[in-house]
């Protein structure tokens, strides 16, 4: 589908035509949309198959409307992710609403010279960009000339995985307003920005410590092709959304997102969260990217393990990278295993496949391609 059909596409749908479907689903999987669909897409979840969402013209109105509120008007769009997922999808039509068509970046990999050239094609006047952290961590990486570039919007919204506190720090150092955004397909893309719902959305955590989400941009539910599954919930007479994701309140009263509860290691009788282990990981020169998932062992259950790409110059040792963690979040979340390679399984947009990660450490395994621990 090009840009124009799918900006067709969407405009036809929220005037109240034939709903729109996107990605791999097909137009087919229109037939078992809830009734008042406009817009249906597939999640982009780190684990497990993807679910279709359906998502009505008013929830996506109401999600537009909230965000240029938060971000304190409208403005030009640049679309520099892919939109067959949310955060892509939102850039048209935030783009919509400010009647203006987005640029979009010519199609093939991202990389910090072909955003400068669609930065620097910009018209005059306020505008803004959606990124994935991966996407920051490379711009930051050309040094101050890709930093420099985000000065040119008013806002970069940035989501689809954790953001890394010194690279944010970094990166606004240089001069540009960095959003944190949170949320996900069932709640029509971020409705949390910088930790604080956006108008109208609603947040708590659940007994366990998940995040649960309510709000005028929830989704009516998933395809019935997909399945029944779980998610949306009733209380009090209002449609909540439960996520998989471990949240806590900061003192400030700002929501955290600390990883999923399904990402969670359990090893010794210690649950450890990856996420915060690989924003340590990431924080190391050393290091340019990393994931940390469980290797299954009889013994421990699962063994923390880190795959790291590592950064101009020698990889970095197990016992570097233990070192770092243990000083940042104590013994238990030191990883066991490390596995060097070169680049890390992604989803699109940029969120890390960890189940391929999984799959990648075991094979690291059995080659003896792992350091271990001892």
């Amino acid at each position: 589908m090009t840009s124009q059909d799918l900006v067709r596409g969407l405009e036809r749908a929220l005037d109240g035509g034939a709903p729109l479907v996107v990605g791999a689903a097909g137009p087919q999987a229109a037939r078992g949309l809830p009734e008042g669909t406009a817009l249906a897409l597939p999640t982009s979840g780190s684990t497990g198959r993807p679910k279709l969402v359906a998502l009505s013209a008013a929830a996506i109105r109401a999600s537009a409307a909230a965000s240029a509120e938060r971000l304190g008007g409208t403005g030009r769009w640049l679309a520099a992710l892919p939109t067959d997922h949310i955060a892509g999808l939102n850039v048209v039509i935030r783009s919509l609403a400010a009647g203006a068509a987005p640029a979009v970046m010519p199609p093939g990999p991202f990389s910090a010279r072909a955003f400068a050239s669609a930065c620097a094609a910009l018209p005059p006047g306020p505008c803004y960009t959606s990124l994935v952290p991966t996407q920051l961590r490379r711009l930051a990486a050309d040094g101050p000339g890709g930093i420099g570039v985000l000065n040119r919007f008013e806002a970069v919204l940035v989501g689809g995985a954790a953001l890394d506190p010194e690279l944010r720090r970094r990166v606004e150092a240089a001069g540009a307003r960095l959003v944190e955004t949170y949320g996900s397909a069932e709640t029509c893309g971020g409705c949390v920005y910088d930790g604080r719902p956006l108008a109208g959305a609603r947040v708590a955590l659940s007994p366990g410590g998940t995040v649960q989400l309510a709000g005028p941009m929830l989704a009516l539910g998933y395809a019935p092709a997909e399945g029944s599954r779980p998610g949306f919930f009733d209380r009090a007479g209002e449609r909540w959304f439960a996520s998989s994701d471990l949240g806590a309140w900061t003192p400030d009263g700002r929501l955290a997102i600390i990883g999923r509860a399904d990402n969670a290691i359990n090893s010794g009788g210690q649950t450890i969260s990856p996420e915060p282990v690989e924003a340590v990981l990431r924080s190391l020169p050393a290091v340019a990217d990393a994931l940390v998932v469980g290797l299954p062992e009889p013994v421990w259950g699962e063994l923390a393990t880190a795959l790291v790409v590592p950064d101009a110059g020698p990889a970095p040792t197990l016992e570097q990278l233990r070192r770092a963690v243990k000083a940042r979040l104590g013994p238990a979340h030191a990883p066991r295993c490390l596995g060097v390679v070169r680049k890390l399984p992604a989803l699109a947009p940029g969120k890390p496949d960890r189940r391929a990660a999984a799959a990648l450490a075991a094979r690291l395994d059995a080659a003896g391609a792992l350091e271990r621990l001892g």
